[in-house]
């Protein structure tokens, strides 16, 4: 895969993470009862809540630099990976499999575009680089 196909793929899954994490943040800090009706069955509390949605935004931000902050966008996709993990789990727990749907298609989707992060910045590269 040439590095302009790569640079594609991952620029796609930015774009698809930002919308998908980037609506929820939204959803989180304005008590939309999409994502917070939820959040609050699976037993989170509502401070949590807050602080999700403003990390949520926040590593958007960070994700949609282009070039820059590469060491941070390794903590935005490994906190996006643990949010990840949790709203799986959770859902698990409270819901019932079914609920766990989105959790999977959001792994899978954000597994490849970190794959293409690192095929794009190595790791001898993000040595070098400044937070």
């Amino acid at each position: 895969m040439n590095t302009k196909t790569t640079s594609v793929i991952y620029w796609a899954g930015v774009a698809l993470t930002s919308l998908w994490f980037g609506a929820s943040g939204i959803f989180e800090l304005t008590k939309n009862p999409i994502v917070w009706d939820i959040t609050l069955q699976l037993g989170y509390p509502v401070y949590f809540i807050y602080v999700l949605g403003v990390a949520k935004l926040t590593g958007i931000a960070v994700l949609l630099t282009p070039g820059k902050f590469l060491r941070l966008k390794e903590w935005v996709f490994a906190g996006i990976f643990f949010d990840i993990i949790f709203a799986f789990s959770s859902k698990l727990s409270v819901i019932g499999f079914a609920a766990t749907t989105d959790a999977i298609i959001a792994f899978v989707m954000v597994s490849v575009t970190y794959v293409m992060f690192r095929k794009l910045y190595p790791a001898t590269y993000l040595k070098a680089a400044t937070i």
